[in-house]
């Protein structure tokens, strides 16, 4: 089992000489408490090649101190990670080794350095005595452990503050104001290992990501849209595997828009390259679709129960409800989960990786970005308006919601060709793609009462058949075809204002 923690610290340089000023008289603070030493002994994993360094995890099995055991360094922000602990074994716990399977794949981790640390603990507390942040200085010696440069070693004296859980985070700006005041200066490295990597082996390759040079042409901008969408796909499956709130969202959405790049783009990639990857991507968002639509389902549906006056529900509606939405959802998390252990899941990522490190560039990449992007977004903006044209043809009815739906895929990959293209045109196709963006809002919010017309009519029928009373799934099934046609209805005249032709002309420049 592994428990989880946000961290919150800040690092800073120090020798040992450095003594510390008097805490008590930065804002909030009045107590430091001396807590004594502690003698720490971590061995940090990472593959051959780095690349949980590379993306700024750190990966440790620690002895000594109070919170022993495997340490997994998520980072969420500058000075921000999430830290997932797991108990002190001989081997890497499984639940650690899942949440790096998106970096590592099936290549294995293993020691490439060990950190001794002589801790000084102080503690910060409130007028109250809670604690507000916990101080150190370290006494720190590093030995690489690599084929390359084994028995290197660096040391160095740092000092850390990390903020307490659900302590505010003005007492780190207020104590670094009065470490700076005594000459104390924030540190270079981002972390222990990073400096320790540096420092036994300087310039080793992986430690750091190279800079990207700017895009110049239109194959350069696509390929950088690509490159941000993999990432993103890599970054958020740990997030998926904690169940963390919108994770699966973000996830599935970066798979659309790799299979919206592949597609719109294949003047510029090589579609019998990208073909196979769409279809796995394809896979992939369906996948996670099962979760991620049962969620918004749920949502839509709590929402609209807790709507309802009392007098109006009849029968065990909440109850039922959460009933069926906790089995399903219970079901595709499980799924989830699964697919992300799967072969093709992970060949997938390489492939992506392969598709990044030698690019399958058509002729046309070379192009001029706004000669050559311009036409792909345009050549998408055109299926969807056949698309919403054959949709507002459509009386009422199933075919007219499979006729809706349909237009909300295409203006959905508009949407993503337009932003694809920003960077390169800049607040013409950022216009562009809000307009799109509010014509899929709206035939998205009607797909999304069909969807939930079909599960409040399976709803009904369970609770007739259990003896309650249907008559509020019947009132929401109502409310719910009351909404399907208002969107029907807004519908020409979010899309006369969406396909303006000064939008388009201002888009081809």
């Amino acid at each position: 089992m592994a428990d989880s923690k946000r961290e919150v610290e800040r690092k800073y340089e120090a020798t040992p000489e450095t003594r510390l000023p008097d805490l008590t008289r930065a804002a909030g603070v009045s107590a430091v408490v001396h807590r004594g030493l502690s003698e720490l002994d971590a061995v940090y994993y990472d593959t051959e090649d780095l690349r949980l360094a590379a993306d700024s995890l750190t990966l440790r099995r620690r002895t000594g101190g109070g919170d022993a055991g495997w340490h997994l360094k998520i980072p969420v922000s500058a000075g921000v990670r999430d830290e997932i602990q797991a108990p002190l074994t001989d081997t890497l716990p499984p639940a650690l080794g899942e949440l790096l399977r998106s970096r590592v794949r099936n290549t294995p981790v293993t020691p490439v350095v060990r950190i001794l640390s002589a801790r000084d603990v102080h503690h910060l507390l409130g007028e109250d005595g809670t604690l507000l942040a916990e101080l150190s200085i370290d006494e720190v010696l590093a030995e690489r452990l690599t084929e390359e440069g084994h028995g290197t070693t660096s040391a160095w004296t740092e000092l850390e503050v990390e903020l307490a859980d659900d302590a505010d985070p003005a007492v780190l700006d207020a104590v670094e104001r009065r470490l700076r005041k005594a000459g104390i200066r924030p540190s270079a490295a981002p972390s222990k290992l990073a400096r320790a990597l540096a420092g036994t082996a300087p310039g080793a390759p992986g430690t750091e990501k190279a800079k990207a040079p700017s895009p110049r042409t239109a194959g350069d901008h696509v390929l950088a849209y690509v490159r941000r969408q993999v990432t993103a796909l890599v970054e958020l499956d740990p997030a998926v595997r904690r169940d963390l709130p919108d994770s699966v969202h973000r996830m599935r959405v970066a798979t659309r828009r790799l299979r919206s790049a592949f597609r719109t783009y294949r003047k510029i990639l090589d579609r019998q390259v990208t073909d196979p990857l769409r279809d796995d991507l394809k896979w992939l968002a369906a996948e996670l679709g099962v979760d991620r639509d049962q969620e918004v389902l749920d949502a839509r549906l709590r929402s609209h129960v807790s709507q309802v006056p009392a007098p109006l529900l009849l029968g065990p509606v909440s109850a039922r409800l959460k009933l069926t939405s906790v089995a399903r959802r219970t079901g595709s998390r499980q799924r989830v989960a699964a697919v992300l252990d799967e072969d093709r899941y992970l060949a997938l990522l390489d492939s992506l990786d392969a598709l990044l490190a030698d690019p399958p560039l058509l002729p046309a990449a070379a192009r001029p970005p706004e000669d050559a992007l311009p036409r792909a977004v345009l050549k998408d903006y055109e299926r969807l308006a056949t698309r919403i044209g054959h949709a507002l043809e459509r009386d009422p009815g199933e075919e007219r919601d499979v006729a809706m739906h349909e237009a909300r895929k295409a203006a959905k990959r508009v949407r993503y060709a337009a932003e694809a293209a920003r960077p390169a045109l800049g607040k013409p196709a950022k216009k562009f793609a809000k307009r799109m963006k509010s014509v899929q809002s709206v035939l998205g919010d009607h797909q999304d009462s069909v969807v939930a017309r079909d599960a409040l009519r399976t709803l009904a029928v369970q609770a007739h058949g259990a003896g309650e009373s249907a008559f509020t799934w019947g009132l929401l099934y109502g409310r719910e075809e009351a909404a399907a046609a208002e969107r029907e209805r807004e519908l020409p005249e979010v899309w006369a204002r969406a396909s303006r032709p000064g939008l388009r002309a201002a888009l081809k420049g």
